[in-house]
Order: C-alpha cells, then sequence, then structure tokens
C-alpha cells in the first residue's frame, strides 16, 4: 500500500471513529493532521483488541503483534502511515509501545486499587499518546503532555462509568469507591445517590486540576497546534461541565456534544 492510501485510511478512521479528535486536528497543516491521525488510528486499533470480543488471551497474542509490528517493516495501512509520520517526526517508539501495554492491562486488570495503580494505567493508555503527540506539534514538554493525557482519560472513566462496566471493568478506585459508601451494585444499576454525586465530584475535581496542569503545554506550541490541543482540552470540560450539570448521571448515553458546540469549541480555540 502507497502511504498516500495509507494517509488516506487514517484519516477516514479518525473521521469516522473520533468522538472530539477530529475536531481538534482539523486546525492542524496538512503533514501534522496527517501524522496525528496515525497517532490516533495505532491507538483506536489497540483500543479495538482490547475491548473487542476475542479472548483475553486471543486479545494478548494480538498486541504483542503490535509490538512486533512496530518495529518491522509494516504492510498494514495504519502501520504504513505511522510508519511514515515516525520518519517525519520524532515520535518516541517508547510511547508507541506503552499504548500497547496500556491495551495489555485491559486484559489482564479490571479492578485498581487505589488512584496510584489508576494513575499508572492512564499514563499509559493516554499520557503516551500525549507524549506521542507532541513530537508532532514540537514541544519537548512531556510532563505536561502527560498531565494533558491523564486528564482527558479521567474524563472518559467518568463519562464511559456504564459502558466500562458492561465490560467489565470499574476504573474508579476501590478505595475511593469505600470511602464514599458506593458499591459496585449501584454502578449496575445505575443509581446516582447522593453518595455516587458526592463521589463523582471528587473525581471531576481531580481531572480539573490535571487538566490546568497539562494545559500549560500550550506556552510552549506554535499558534495552531496550540489551537488543536486546546480544543481537545476544552471538549472535554465542556463534556465534564454536562455531566457535572446533569448530576453525574453518566448511564444513558446521552451525553454527547452536539456538532454545533464541538464546532464553537474550534472557533474559540483558533480565537486564544
Amino acid at each position: 500500500m502507497s502511504v498516500e492510501a495509507a494517509y488516506a485510511e487514517v484519516e477516514r478512521i479518525t473521521r469516522r471513529e473520533a468522538r472530539n479528535f477530529a475536531y481538534g486536528i482539523m486546525v492542524l497543516p496538512r503533514p501534522k493532521r496527517r501524522a496525528i491521525a496515525a497517532i490516533y488510528a495505532f491507538a483506536r486499533r489497540v483500543d479495538d483488541i482490547a475491548d473487542g470480543e476475542l479472548s483475553d488471551d486471543e486479545k494478548r497474542e494480538r498486541l504483542q503483534q503490535l509490538h512486533a509490528e512496530l518495529d518491522a517493516s509494516p504492510s498494514d495501512p495504519v502501520l504504513v502511515a505511522l510508519a511514515d509520520a515516525r520518519s517525519q517526526y520524532p515520535i518516541p517508539a517508547g510511547a508507541l509501545h506503552d499504548l500497547v501495554d496500556g491495551g495489555l492491562q485491559d486484559t489482564e486488570q479490571r479492578r485498581y486499587a487505589d488512584f496510584d495503580e489508576l494513575h499508572g494505567y492512564c499514563r499509559r493508555v493516554a499520557g503516551a499518546v500525549g507524549v506521542a503527540c507532541i513530537a508532532v506539534y514540537g514541544s519537548e514538554d512531556e510532563a505536561r503532555a502527560q498531565s494533558l493525557g491523564v486528564a482527558l482519560q479521567l474524563i472518559n472513566i467518568i463519562r464511559d462509568v456504564g459502558e466500562d462496566w458492561d465490560l467489565g471493568r470499574v476504573y474508579l478506585p476501590q478505595d475511593e469507591l469505600a470511602s464514599y459508601g458506593v458499591g459496585e451494585d449501584e454502578i449496575a444499576a445505575g443509581r446516582t445517590t447522593p453518595a455516587w454525586r458526592a463521589l463523582m465530584s471528587f473525581q471531576a475535581s481531580r481531572a480539573r486540576a490535571y487538566l490546568e496542569e497539562g494545559l500549560g503545554l500550550l506556552d510552549s506550541l506554535d499558534g495552531r497546534s496550540a489551537a488543536c490541543v486546546g480544543t481537545f482540552a476544552g471538549l472535554y470540560r465542556a463534556t465534564l461541565d454536562r455531566i457535572e450539570a446533569r448530576g453525574f448521571d453518566v448511564f444513558d448515553g446521552s451525553l454527547r456534544l452536539s456538532p454545533l458546540t464541538k464546532l464553537r469549541i474550534v472557533g474559540a480555540g483558533l480565537l486564544r
């Protein structure tokens, strides 16, 4: 497959699958937009394997294959595009391997004892994406890229409690569930009790703290890259605002932002 065809495919994947990503990268110049789409499509591949219907053993085998394919001559369009992006930008191999390790962790761990455990997971599945992307944006601020990635993952965890339950996973730390008196039966039933709202308000406050720390990244970026990252942050912040306004009822799957709201946030990022 040609490089041009591979990039066309990863851009199709991004437009089709990305809930927020596609709106952020539309403000980038074409070379950076294509490279970020390649990173997204690779992350999507990892997620699709980890969240799919294969057995855990089969998932682990597929993910281990991805580890090997990152260091081989690719033929798959996603990996062809990613390889070309890596030839154009200093995308660290370690970040991509960390992302695969996060997918492997999803096949092995379904509960997190405390936030330290969860934070390690978030750094793999989202912080690593941030580190990979800043190589394209043109920044070396890996610490803030990690913080921003963790923030976005924490907001995903808040938003997707019900979906994750259906996959047999509870990412909310077990010690915090116990501290607030929330049992997994309440998650299963989708009950938004006062204890649930208190627990989730705490989760939201922590996500916002990581988001604010991560937004320091914008100071090290050029204007269009900063607009892209600011758009991601704005979209996730708006999602969190919407969740809070609904009293943390995240169980009916109607928390997506409208296209018009997303376009307004893109415009705000460009005017920053």
